[in-house]
């Protein structure tokens, strides 16, 4: 039997969660579940399970706007994540609202029905369900693949080449030679974690990258909670680190010059002339890629104090003990961490179809980065990336329940966000922000950038929670549909012949319906 479901979120990681506390807060009318392909929420942080896995962003913007981050710890470990998602859950009632390993296979928009008709798998066994609104909370991860590039004669290697991404809990690597290859996040978080748990670490890495060190406490927050009540010490905290975060990017991108003064000065305090500065010295500019953060200094300490080392260059090839550095050095290795990236992919690798035609998502936009263009009743989120992902999250849900509530109280079945083709422009809705090298692998499938609003990301917290937050929903981007009318809003002659042999097609589709 085929089951029908009026708002469907995809996924139960930070996104999804997030979305059905804003549904149930916001749109108490609807009814939504929330379908998880694994058998546990979390999502990443359920995922990955190398050592050390913590959050690189601040609690008090990665958590909830109307959940308030309880711990101490600034930078979260992924178990208390997970528990910080858990409590959301048994706080707002949506233990009932999950279907754990429901994997989506296809999502078909039919036109004639103007629903979505969707292929699920569950326990090998496929049906079919239907749902008015799809939420896409998939994130841009492929879960079931990394990045991994092909090394340089890497079988001639003897020990184990891993991918963080597929970390088995049960590898054993103390007292063994460790290189780990990369570094972004991951690999500096690697570093320390597996050298206090008995291993012997080296990090090679390419190029270097910049790092800023940050307390692992947030101290003031803490004598402020002994006065205060912990909601409001919360927001206090989340007001600052959202000022802080955006003043460090916008001076960033302002004076690039002063900002690398600033970032490598940070860090030649805390290396203390005790390693060599060429190791964290970037080729490219203050936020042309992720900022990467570690609590408490914790890895530079590692490495001044001889407990860890680090090592910038290429690979010449793999041999049978370690790795063959183009400059002639071998670095011993039992086990080598390929700490090299991840794939991304959108819509969680679902098979998405509009009548049967393919939905190619590096075709369209995404209006006010969150409807895509071209495509009925579907939402994506997608966060920040040069501040914390679910500060977007938050404000994009509020946006979509506040849609849907326009769409019920004026009757109307379809919403589609309609764009000429010429607002489209060349980079990847990802790729004008940041150069790093997953998101320029994923060009190809990530939607595009628009030339100007409403088809902008915006990277300004403030400009985004200020424009989603009074937007109105009678504008010209925006159309409506009924059974068999439409409700064009079209004020521009160079958006109305696409608007109008669109709107002409399902309203053809429309007539057969009723």
């Amino acid at each position: 039997m085929t089951q029908h479901i009026q708002t469907l979120i995809i996924g139960a990681g930070i996104s999804g969660i997030g979305n059905a506390v804003h549904l149930k807060q916001g749109s108490p009318q609807r009814d939504f579940l929330i379908i998880e392909a694994r058998d546990h929420i979390g999502g990443t942080w359920d995922l990955f399970k190398y050592p050390g896995i913590r959050s690189d962003s601040d609690m008090s913007t990665f958590a909830y706007r109307f959940k308030p981050w309880r711990h101490r710890k600034v930078l979260a470990d992924a178990a208390s994540i997970c528990e910080y998602l858990q409590e959301t859950v048994d706080e707002y009632g949506l233990a009932d609202k999950i279907r754990f390993g429901h994997r989506v296979q296809t999502a078909n928009w039919n036109s004639q029905a103007q629903h979505w008709e969707l292929m699920i798998e569950h326990d090998g066994q496929v049906s079919q369900w239907t749902a008015d609104f799809v939420i896409g909370c998939t994130g841009y991860y492929n879960y079931k693949k990394g990045h991994l590039p092909d090394f340089p004669e890497q079988e001639q290697f003897k020990g184990e080449i891993i991918h963080p991404q597929f970390w088995s809990p049960a590898m054993d690597y103390k007292g063994k030679k460790v290189v780990i290859i990369g570094s972004g996040a991951t690999a500096i978080t690697l570093l320390p974690a597996m050298a206090k748990n008995g291993a012997d670490v080296t990090l090679l890495q390419r190029s270097p990258t910049y790092i800023a060190a940050v307390p692992s406490i947030d101290w003031i927050s803490v004598q402020l909670n002994k006065v205060l009540p912990q909601r409001v010490v919360y927001q206090m905290s989340r007001a600052r680190n959202i000022a802080l975060q955006q003043g460090a990017y916008h001076l960033a991108k302002a004076q690039p010059a002063l900002s690398k003064q600033l970032l490598l000065g940070l860090v030649r305090l805390q290396l203390r002339g005790k390693v060599d500065m060429k190791h964290f010295t970037p080729r490219y500019q203050p936020w042309d890629e992720r900022l990467c953060v570690v609590p408490d200094g914790d890895m530079f300490k590692m490495l001044r104090e001889g407990q860890a080392r680090i090592e910038t260059d290429e690979i010449a090839r793999f041999v049978a003990d370690g790795i063959e550095l183009k400059s002639g050095k071998v670095l011993k290795a039992d086990i080598v961490v390929a700490a090299t990236g991840l794939e991304l992919q959108m819509l969680g690798g679902i098979n998405a179809t509009i009548d049967g035609e393919a939905v190619q998502p590096n075709e369209h936009m995404l209006y006010q980065g969150t409807l895509i263009s071209g495509v009925p009743n579907f939402a994506l989120m997608i966060g920040y990336t040069n501040i914390s992902w679910t500060l977007r999250v938050d404000i994009a849900a509020d946006y979509v329940s506040r849609l849907l509530n326009y769409m019920d109280q004026h009757h109307y079945r379809v919403v589609m966000a309609i764009a000429d083709e010429s607002e489209k422009g060349s980079e990847s809705l990802m790729g004008g922000a940041l150069k790093s090298g997953y998101v320029q692998r994923a060009n190809h499938v990530m939607p595009r950038q628009g030339k100007a609003e409403p088809w902008v990301i915006r990277t300004s917290y403030y400009e985004d929670k200020k424009a989603l937050k009074q937007a109105t929903f009678a504008e010209e981007h925006l159309h409506f549909f009924y059974d068999k009318q439409a409700r064009p809003r079209v004020k521009t002659s160079s958006q109305f012949a696409t608007a109008k042999k669109l709107i002409k097609q399902m309203k053809l589709k429309f007539a057969k319906t009723a």
